[in-house]
């Protein structure tokens, strides 16, 4: 039987969009019946895994040193699989290799980037792939906006919405209530985010408070609460940290609406997870989140505050005066994303390249 190796170390990470992907992924896999292949998974709790997972993998213990080329992994795979552009770990030998690229690192200096290490690592992946898989068509065009693709084949594979059961217990109640009405977000409070332009919204928007679940202790947070306390609007800003996949759901459904004016994305999944609930979404007219959006959101060109207030307004009056036809095109939306077909995909790459 042929043998794949999934470098899934970013599964301990699950708060983030990286070890997001590896885990509804690798899910996805483990339903399928009967491959002709044997996965192997690459973790670092590996008893957590074969808890998850059982039978359907075998399943090798991940090291820091893994990374060193003294300490490669030596055996020959038929194929391994990279899940994201980022890892640093690589097999010793040269095997059949399938490169999986989310989101090029932001090129801070278009004239000088390629002599970055990290775009020299990129680029080596690169060379040596087999085969590549993009999360969206942004992805694709602007990893060959930036760097020499090689001649092998390439596909979109979009990343399925890991949300697909939007009931909450009975009688649930987050650590953190809202008493207002309130506009969310979710994800790691960074610069790319740009949540700063949503506390800067708010001064237009007196009706609402903002609640943005996520890592909050960077630089960007602290930031961010400056500008809240600049602005006067502090007591309506409220940064609740990581959430538990309960709280996300209450939080999204009850919500007036969801709001990600992110600068870059490579996919932009709470887009989807948000469209599930059937709430109007606002988010940035850039990178891939018009793809993934498609007509049903409403999007922002530019972050001057009333203007993005504005939008925002005028969104939710269309949203509420047509809500009976716009809600179900929303879940709509969000039901065309699906990690089962995105696993057949995955898997029928696989086979194209042991064969």
């Amino acid at each position: 039987m042929k043998s794949i190796f999934l470098e899934s170390h970013n599964i301990k990470n699950l708060h983030f969009g990286f070890g997001q992907f590896n885990y509804h992924l690798i899910n996805a896999l483990a339903k399928i019946s009967a491959p002709d292949y044997q996965i192997t998974l690459h973790g670092k709790d590996t008893n957590w895994l074969q808890e998850q997972y059982g039978n359907a993998f075998q399943y090798k213990k991940s090291f820091s040193l893994r990374r060193y080329p003294l300490f490669r992994i030596r055996k020959k795979y038929d194929l391994w699989h990279c899940l994201n552009q980022n890892i640093k770990i690589e097999p010793a030998s040269a095997i059949p290799y399938l490169l999986t690229v989310h989101n090029i690192t932001h090129i801070k200096n278009p004239d000088n980037y390629i002599h970055e290490k990290v775009h020299q690592r990129f680029q080596e992946k690169l060379n040596r792939s087999s085969a590549i898989t993009y999360i969206s068509e942004y992805a694709k065009s602007s990893t060959h906006q930036f760097f020499n693709v090689p001649n092998v084949p390439e596909y979109v594979i979009y990343n399925g919405n890991p949300m697909t059961d939007t009931t909450i217990s009975k009688g649930f109640t987050p650590n953190f209530t809202p008493t207002r009405r309130y506009l969310f977000s979710i994800g790691q409070i960074t610069g790319r985010k740009n949540f700063i332009s949503l506390v800067r919204m708010l001064v237009h928007i007196p009706d609402y408070d903002l609640i943005i679940g996520g890592k909050n202790t960077t630089d960007a947070a602290q930031q961010l609460k400056e500008e809240a306390i600049k602005l006067g609007v502090q007591d309506r800003v409220h940064l609740i940290g990581n959430i538990s996949g309960e709280e996300k759901k209450y939080f999204f459904a009850h919500c007036e609406a969801f709001v990600f004016p992110s600068l870059r994305e490579g996919f932009g999944l709470p887009v989807i997870e948000a469209m599930l609930f059937g709430k109007p979404v606002f988010t940035s007219n850039n990178t891939s989140l018009p793809e993934v959006g498609g007509d049903e959101a409403v999007y922002w060109d530019h972050y001057e505050p009333q203007y993005m207030a504005e939008v925002l307004s005028g969104g939710l009056e269309n949203f509420r005066s047509n809500e009976e036809n716009l809600r179900p095109k929303l879940i709509a939306r969000a039901k065309k994303f699906s990690w089962d077909i995105a696993a057949k995909q995955y898997t029928e790459v696989y086979q194209s390249l042991l064969k």
